[in-house]
């Protein structure tokens, strides 16, 4: 039994809406992040052109699918078949030389939006990012791109806002991937491999930080391997860059050691854990840590935050196989967390009583 005319028109312009619904709604949800480096924005132009070439398509082909729903539908008068069409070679010659020309118009754009990301320019700020399971360093280069002036433990790569930074890749080990989302922008960290790009943080983003994280599953504890971004001004980033540098040239302290009666705890590293999840302490009395890093290659510390998530305490973080012994403050009673600063899953609760 057939539906009524009304009805077919009612559902016919159902559909429509809810195609259209979905697609306006598609176009919010399906936008990349604001891009936040020059060559970023070049993507994100490549993206909203395919996205318009996309949703041209869209429209055309289901506009017409519903003109021809309506047009053509079958009446209660129909009782035999339309003239059968066998073959149209206009319409076969349109739908093969417009695609040709959509994906020709495509390729043009995309490769020059690819000449402009791939683009190296010469450039003082020289990165060095080394990957390894599961953290992230970062050495700072002399011009050269080869003397390493210092290198930065934590998780955190600082740049200069405005300025062309050239970032090589490394891999201790696996497979990693540097990925920045708000860089719409994603490369291989390869063993053996020297992969390397430009990058220019826009000026106006200075004082930023941006979060990154390795987008290669990498082992068991990848989804920890993060890192962040932060730009500052090229005036900080000078006054940054030469405190950091004269820190490193710096003489190291000697290395504390315990006072008569003080308390010392033993505590280690191993495959990416600590030794023990609970550790005791005297209250409001100082006391030492001592921390072996049994993880060859891999850098860990003992951070010690209170109940308020407020740190404490933060110790020197270094590669192993290597200890370190920690002078720790008094305490007042109560819990205390203790991780690592590189690795937030190696945690554990000291008890101060």
């Amino acid at each position: 039994m057939s539906l009524p005319r009304l009805s077919r028109s009612r559902l016919a312009t159902v559909v429509a809406l809810v195609a259209t619904g979905a697609l306006l709604s598609g176009c919010g949800v399906m936008q990349p992040p604001e891009a936040v480096t020059s060559q970023g924005k070049e993507v994100r132009g490549l993206y909203e052109f395919v996205f318009a070439i996309a949703v041209g398509v869209f429209v055309l082909v289901e506009g017409l699918i519903i003109f021809a729903v309506i047009r053509y539908r079958r009446k209660p008068t129909d009782t035999e078949l339309p003239p059968q069409i066998h073959g149209n070679n206009v319409l076969e010659i349109i739908w093969t030389v417009v695609p040709a020309i959509i994906v020709a118009v495509m390729f043009l754009f995309s490769y020059s939006a690819l000449q402009k990301v791939q683009a190296t320019t010469p450039t003082d700020i020289q990165v060095r990012a080394v990957a390894a399971q599961f953290q992230w360093e970062f050495e700072y280069l002399s011009a050269d791109g080869q003397t390493v002036l210092f290198q930065e433990l934590e998780p955190q790569m600082t740049v200069p806002a405005g300025k062309t930074v050239h970032l090589q890749l490394k891999s201790n080990d696996v497979i990693h991937a540097f990925y920045v989302p708000k860089f719409l922008f994603k490369r291989d960290v390869v063993p053996g491999v020297n992969n390397s790009f430009d990058f220019m943080v826009d000026a106006a983003d200075a004082g930023q930080t941006f979060n990154g994280q390795c987008a290669e599953l990498c082992g068991t504890y990848h989804g920890a391997m993060l890192f962040t971004v932060k730009a500052l001004s090229p005036a900080d980033y000078d006054t940054w860059l030469a405190a950091q540098i004269a820190k490193a040239n710096a003489t190291p302290p000697p290395a504390a050691s315990g006072g008569a009666g003080e308390v010392q705890l033993d505590l280690a590293a191993k495959d990416v854990q600590f030794s023990t999840a609970t550790l005791d302490a005297p209250a409001d009395k100082p006391f030492t840590i001592k921390f072996q890093n049994n993880d060859p290659s891999i850098t860990h510390n003992v951070a010690i935050t209170d109940s308020a998530g407020q740190e404490v305490f933060k110790g020197e973080i270094f590669a192993g196989v290597d200890s370190r012994v920690y002078p720790i403050p008094a305490l007042k009673a109560g819990a205390y967390k203790f991780s690592c600063s590189v690795h937030p899953a190696m945690t554990g609760t000291l008890t101060v009583k």
